[in-house]
């Protein structure tokens, strides 16, 4: 999809404290409603979109006031996309042990990766390890 094939798009640089993203996260899903997104796919962006913040500001920034996380919010009536990119040293996501293991539930890492595969169709990472993109798609009957 070109640029130009998207109904709506932002990109924002914010700055890595908590709740920093929550305007352009909000800005976004009032868009998704404006399309006719469902309460339930709604729900699925907002949950990615919020772990994907939350892990740049705090794994990928350390908090850091001086970084920036660049975000890039691209919708359309059946697709988006959703690219968070943080000015920490990266890492790699094979790395991350599969919380959902016997002998890995007690540890806290990994389970915002996990929601953000579980409620999106697509999630990749650049090659340092600083940049997620992330797409959802919507099934046809969905698309009022």
């Amino acid at each position: 999809m070109s640029d130009d094939d998207w109904a709506w798009s932002a990109t924002r640089e914010i700055p890595s404290y908590h709740g920093a993203g929550q305007a352009l996260q909000e800005e976004f899903l009032n868009e998704l409603r404006r399309l006719e997104w469902n309460e339930q796919e709604l729900f699925a962006v907002r949950l990615a979109f919020e772990e994907a913040i939350v892990n740049a500001i705090k794994h990928g920034n350390r908090h850091d006031a001086g970084k920036q996380v660049r975000v890039r919010c691209q919708a359309s009536r059946d697709r988006v996309r959703i690219e968070i990119e943080d000015e920490g040293c990266g890492f790699d996501p094979q790395a991350i042990p599969d919380c959902t293991e016997e002998d890995h539930l007690e540890i806290p890492c990994g389970r915002g990766i996990m929601l953000m595969k579980a409620f999106m169709c697509r999630v990749e990472y650049n090659a340092k390890g600083n940049c997620v993109t992330m797409e959802k798609r919507r099934p046809v009957e969905s698309q009022g």
